[in-house]
């Protein structure tokens, strides 16, 4: 729904008039500022004992009770000035003279289990490796093949071949043969299975 131009024109002079009305009812309904003088003056004391509290129904066996008491008691020779230099009498108490003990020093027990050198490590690792193997026996006497096998592995070689990269076979006997590990130069002589030891 549009609006004429002399609908409009009343709608904001009746809107003007109601503010007005408003501007004015609030002009003259003012009250005047209330003052009261002052009930302490500057550097007055009050002179009227503070309100203790009311004692609760339990008597001694209550603990605030308990607790205000203790607060109140003095302590006996014992001042409760904390930055007070003296004693309570007014005199400055000497303090007793602290007497040190000499520190006894505890040394750990030093190991005389010599530390062993990464290459000492590396020898042990590669003398179990080699341990592994099994000498199982010839293929024939005339070729002076044998088979080794190590891990579910079933090697054929002979007196000079290189197994898995670093291992050679360095001398063959009768019951043993003598892998040699290349790059820690251990050396280990492993037995016919199934032969007397």
């Amino acid at each position: 729904m549009a609006l004429t131009t002399q609908q409009e024109k009343k709608i904001a002079v009746a809107l003007f008039a109601v503010f007005a009305a408003l501007v004015l009812y609030r002009m003259f309904s003012v009250e005047e500022k209330k003052t009261a003088p002052l009930t302490f003056t500057q550097g007055m004391k009050l002179s009227s004992p503070v309100r203790r509290g009311l004692a609760a129904p339990g008597g001694a066996s209550d603990p605030l009770l308990v607790f205000l008491e203790r607060r109140i008691e003095k302590y006996p020779g014992v001042g409760r000035d904390l930055f007070r230099m003296g004693g309570t009498n007014g005199q400055a108490k000497q303090r007793p003279m602290l007497i040190t003990r000499p520190v006894a020093t505890v040394t750990r027990p030093t190991s005389t289990i010599p530390s062993r050198t990464p290459e000492e490590t590396a020898q042990d690792m590669a003398r179990a490796d080699l341990s592994t193997f099994r000498f199982l026996g010839y293929l024939t006497d005339k070729d002076s093949s044998l088979f080794l096998s190590k891990d579910g592995e079933l090697f054929i070689v002979k007196s000079g071949d290189t197994i898995l990269k670093n291992y050679q076979v360095k001398a063959v006997g009768k019951d043993n043969v003598v892998l040699f590990d290349t790059i820690t130069k251990v050396e280990v002589r492993i037995e016919l299975t199934g032969s007397a030891k």
